[in-house]
């Protein structure tokens, strides 16, 4: 037991695992689901700074396509997930709107990666993106995140339509469920162990 003097206590209690973190961008353009994804694969309470959608986003946020859409992030979201025994990944989602990108310099420091999540019917939106991913150097998987009433996309005409890099991992995803947003991210975790093997 250890004295009130900040001696040494008598018995420390460690965890013996060894667990290897790894730091995960989750990007993509505004409104695509990269809050809900964090929030659906989090095993702690997910940190997220969203503020309410007001008028002084109006001539910025394109709400056309997501008129349900009344909170926006404004600096990241944070997400921790224990992948086996030996891996931790640590997600943060960056902002989707394009006067938030000077964020995304901090964010992408010591990442190995980024899940891109696209939306089929707003593809053009997804070129920023892709832009300030590579600007960055960062390894990256596709995940197609299917809305309701989304008509789903052969994934063959979404990696053509994004003009992607040959070995570049294309995945449908429903980020609501638990498990098709693991599966997405699992993808890109595969796709970064192939790429350091």
């Amino acid at each position: 037991m250890a004295s009130k003097h900040g001696s040494e206590p008598d018995h420390v209690s460690t965890d013996t695992a060894v667990r290897t973190p790894v730091k995960v961008l989750v990007v993509g353009h505004f409104g695509v689901g990269k809050t809900t994804c964090i929030g659906s694969l989090s095993e702690i309470e997910p940190l997220r700074t969203e503020e309410l959608i007001t008028e002084a986003s109006t001539g910025f946020d394109d709400l056309s396509n997501t008129p349900h859409k009344t909170t926006t992030t404004v600096a990241m979201d944070f997400g921790r997930l224990t992948l086996g025994d030996d891996l931790t990944l640590y997600m943060f989602g960056t902002p989707g709107q394009e006067r938030f990108k000077e964020l995304w310099e901090d964010l992408s420091r010591g990442a190995l990666g980024a899940l891109v999540l696209v939306d089929p019917q707003r593809l053009a939106e997804s070129f920023p993106v892709l832009d300030l991913v590579e600007r960055f150097g960062l390894t990256y998987a596709i995940g197609v995140n299917y809305f309701d009433g989304t008509t789903p996309y052969p994934l063959d005409e979404v990696r053509d339509a994004l003009n992607l890099p040959e070995g570049t991992p294309v995945v449908p995803c429903d980020v609501r469920s638990e498990k098709s947003a693991a599966r997405a991210l699992i993808t890109l975790v595969n796709h970064l162990l192939s790429r350091l093997g």
